[in-house]
């Protein structure tokens, strides 16, 4: 499984107001196109929400990606809700290269 660790630091005080659209709206549309959300992990000292999602392998996760972020829910809903609520997006990809997480 291929991992991203999104570093997604949040406008000041819209924490709460991002991680509402991400589960009710955002992760049900990663679901049907067959991402697993891993998250979202919040920070304990800062206001910054740690977001995972997780792809089979290295060659779905760019098509994956493609397809959400090309989708019209994405361009005419989620992205003018959700980005501007965001600072910085940061994203590491590692990979679970021992199978502990299960698809």
């Amino acid at each position: 499984m291929i991992i991203e660790n999104a570093h997604l630091q949040n406008q000041a005080g819209r924490r709460a107001d991002f991680l509402e659209v991400l589960r009710s709206r955002s992760t049900p549309a990663h679901f049907e196109i067959g991402m697993k959300i891993l998250g979202p992990f919040l920070a304990v000292k800062d206001p910054d929400t740690f977001f995972m999602r997780g792809f089979p392998d290295v060659a779905s996760r760019e098509p994956m990606k493609t397809k959400f972020y090309e989708e019209e829910f994405w361009k005419r809903e989620l992205e003018n809700i959700l980005m501007p609520m965001l600072e910085r997006y940061e994203v590491l990809v590692v990979e679970d290269s021992e199978g502990l997480i299960r698809w």
